[in-house]
């Protein structure tokens, strides 16, 4: 019996040796191969972390110098963040900080250039639609009408269709297309909440304009009031 299970042993070690002879240094290239894919994912997940953990330091500073007005440091600090970590949300947020403190401080070119990166370079397409929208109003403010749409054409987020939709009928107003703009202000009111502020004064742009959404509604009610409608 003994013997038996050596002999069945030895051929098991045998079959071994073979297979190894055969397959060995295949299944050492797949256990390098399966080491370096975790050696790798372990090594990303900590290098993201730390790109986290130093773009956040860096917009938190950011942020100091935009509640202190500071332009030139908003600039210079968002130049660093934006060329050390342009894939981070930090990047993101702080270009549309700095483009509100450049703004504010009447520079408009500039503002203007962080707006277009942020439109451009966010990984997120709420980020790029805030940017397009402000950047949209920058260039309505500077007349420049064409390139305030194509921004506006450009803003795609969900979520974000009424305030496009208003941006829009502001820009056609100003180009002097009102019926246009009456359309597009529609279309805004209809996509926004009604419970929601913002809400009455895109109703104001079009009263202005003779098309009061409110007007039938409130028409049809006093007509059920007085009886007229049954």
């Amino acid at each position: 019996m003994a013997t038996h299970l050596d002999l069945e042993e030895q051929e098991q070690l045998d079959a071994v040796k073979q297979f190894w002879k055969r397959n060995g240094n295949r299944v050492i290239w797949l256990l390098i191969a399966a080491l370096l894919a975790y050696s790798s994912w372990t090594g990303w997940g900590l290098w993201q972390r730390e790109q986290a953990t130093q773009a956040g330091a860096m917009f938190d500073e950011l942020d100091k110098a935009a509640q202190a007005a500071d332009v030139d440091k908003v600039t210079r600090v968002f130049g660093d963040l934006q060329s050390r970590y342009p894939k981070t949300a930090f990047a993101q947020q702080g270009g549309l900080l700095a483009a509100k403190v450049q703004a504010e401080k009447g520079q408009v070119d500039a503002a203007q250039v962080t707006l277009n990166w942020v439109g451009a370079n966010a990984t997120e397409n709420e980020y790029q639609t805030i940017a397009r929208l402000r950047l949209a109003g920058l260039l309505l403010d500077g007349k420049k009408y064409d390139e305030a749409l194509k921004q506006l054409d450009a803003a795609t987020a969900a979520g974000f269709e009424a305030l496009v939709a208003d941006r829009r009928g502001d820009v056609l107003m100003a180009q002097g297309k009102a019926d246009d703009a009456k359309a597009s202000y529609t279309k805004a009111w209809q996509a926004m909440d009604a419970k929601i502020e913002y809400r009455r004064l895109i109703e104001a742009k079009l009263a202005a304009l003779g098309a009061a959404p409110l007007t039938a509604t409130l028409a049809a009610d006093a007509a059920v009031n007085t009886g007229a409608v049954k």
